[in-house]
């Protein structure tokens, strides 16, 4: 059966990003030779192309480099909602920032919005743009009080948003804001556009390339990088767009930061969609927008967040996100269905600036815990300045620096007591499978020669066996069922089947355990 003639109503066999299926995308050589240039940048999603784009307008010279595709990271699999109501945010702002922090974080990614949208326009993009209220609701008495807070933070930042007790949909919602005149669009589309800017005026992109940590500090103060093929990039200035930092400088990132995994599935609904762009305050968080997919509308419901690692059974978030959709329009197919990977900082605000203080030529943008649309432009916009050396009355409330010790600090001490109880728990568990007891398509935890080793059994019956400890800081690895992936619970780097790094921190491949893989013995 292949992915996209599934009967009405089911999965498909395997996940697949829409906006990355219906995007024909430009493919670059890997780095084969040393350069200069006045600014690297790693990572060629969102924040990685906004960026090169502002920096090419203000006539430096750019290279992009990605470890694997462009835009086949987390850009490659959002829901694509542009926004600046994120959720229950702007209580916690207020408590933890200040009104004018708060009011800061709105104005921010308001004027993101602005850009994306003016730049739409300017350059006459075909990406599905369209205009939507933005949509937060509670579904129970408990949210609802969450949601009344949200509402008096809102009043008292004077934000344009409405309170209102129902909304059309049958979503059971107790109460909801209503912030008007946000945003949705085909973010490969616009992302191609700004890329063919990019290379159409002097930048560069390099794919399948990957650059190793640490970076030289040169007399002149440039810097020395090097890609892991051993060839050199010197430039004034280099960016981490990487999704997890792959510079860390001492600024212990992986444990200021941790993953969660979410999920989304598209599906042709029974009832006609009213339009609008929703998303509960409670969990498991639902979230509802539409799109255009050969003509006809569909609706793409995400949701089903939880920490890398920690769900035993991942083909049961899109189970429910179906059966959330059936439940509110109706399902008529699904064609699509998808995962990504989402960075949250510990007082959820991302971190954009500078990747260190003594750091100052090094630049970082991360954390945006699902709101990267956004989030990532107002990371193009603020490094630009900081390269080009303008002020931006955004830098303090975003820089990685900052020290909030209220939540940051409580969140950081319990983030990393779960990671150690995950090193510990993941050592001393029982495996009791054999490479033997698995059947096609399946994968598991198993005993191999005496040690626990991570065995999956491909459709054709053919056994791939790595090392399950993670090559970042020793963890355990968990099976990914939905993904077909090896995920670490401890800081999210994550490892296909067959061992190779898909997210970081890690760098490094799981060991093979076998040369080739093992066929099934009949």
């Amino acid at each position: 059966m292949s992915n996209h003639t599934s009967p009405t109503g089911a999965l498909p066999q395997l996940p697949e990003s829409m906006w990355r299926k219906t995007t024909a995308l430009p493919a670059f050589e890997p780095l084969k030779n040393d350069i200069e240039t006045d600014v690297l940048i790693a990572g060629a999603g969102i924040v990685g192309i906004t960026t090169a784009y502002l920096l090419v307008q203000a006539g430096l010279k750019v290279a992009v480099i990605d470890a694997g595709k462009i835009l086949d990271g987390t850009t490659g699999y959002t829901t694509a909602k542009i926004t600046a109501q994120h959720a229950l945010i702007y209580d916690k702002l207020l408590n933890h920032f200040g009104k004018d922090g708060a009011r800061l974080y709105y104005e921010a990614n308001e004027e993101a919005l602005g850009f994306i949208a003016d730049t739409i326009k300017t350059r006459k993009i075909d990406c599905q743009f369209r205009r939507e209220d933005a949509y937060l609701y509670a579904d129970s008495d408990e949210q609802l009080q969450k949601l009344e807070a949200e509402w008096k933070a809102y009043k008292e930042l004077d934000l344009p948003a409405e309170w209102l007790d129902s909304l059309s949909l049958p979503l059971s919602a107790k109460g909801a804001i209503v912030l008007k005149n946000q945003a949705q669009f085909h973010p490969l589309h616009y992302l191609r556009d700004l890329a063919e800017f990019v290379a159409e005026n002097g930048g560069t992109f390099y794919e399948n390339t990957t650059m190793r940590d640490p970076a030289e500090d040169l007399e002149d103060g440039r810097l020395k990088l090097s890609s892991e093929d051993g060839h050199t990039v010197i430039c004034r200035h280099a960016v981490s767009a990487s999704h997890f930092p792959f510079i860390d400088g001492k600024g212990l990132y992986f444990a200021r930061l941790y993953s969660e995994r979410s999920y989304a599935v598209a599906f042709e609904p029974e009832q006609p969609y009213p339009g609008g762009m929703y998303i509960n305050c409670g969990n498991p968080k639902r979230s509802l927008r539409s799109a255009e997919l050969n003509g006809k509308t569909v609706v793409i419901a995400g949701g089903e967040s939880h920490k890398t690692g920690k769900n035993d059974c991942t083909i049961k978030c899109y189970e429910a996100l179906a059966e959330f959709g059936q439940s509110v329009l109706g399902v008529k197919s699904i064609p699509y269905r998808w995962s990504t990977q989402d960075l949250v900082t510990m007082d959820d605000v991302p971190y954009i600036g500078r990747l260190t203080e003594d750091r100052r030529n090094i630049y970082v943008a991360t954390g945006f815990a699902k709101w990267g649309m956004t989030s990532s432009t107002v990371s193009a916009h603020l490094i630009r300045d900081l390269i080009l050396d303008k002020e931006n009355r955004y830098e303090r409330l975003f820089t990685p620096s900052r020290f909030k010790a209220d939540p940051a600090i409580k969140n950081l001490v319990r983030q990393n007591a779960d990671v150690a109880n995950e090193w510990v728990s993941g050592k001393v568990e029982l495996v009791h499978l054999k490479p033997e007891d698995l059947v096609p398509g399946q994968g598991a935890v198993v005993k191999h020669n005496g040690k626990r080793a991570g065995a999956y059994r491909d459709d054709d019956g053919l056994l791939y066996l790595v090392d399950t400890t993670c090559t970042h800081m020793g963890c355990e690895v968990k099976w990914n069922e939905a993904e077909r992936s090896w995920d670490c619970p401890c800081h999210g780097s994550r490892f296909d089947y067959k061992g190779a790094v898909i997210e970081g921190p890690a760098t490094k491949d799981l060991p093979r355990l076998h040369r080739q893989p093992e066929q099934m013995k009949s």
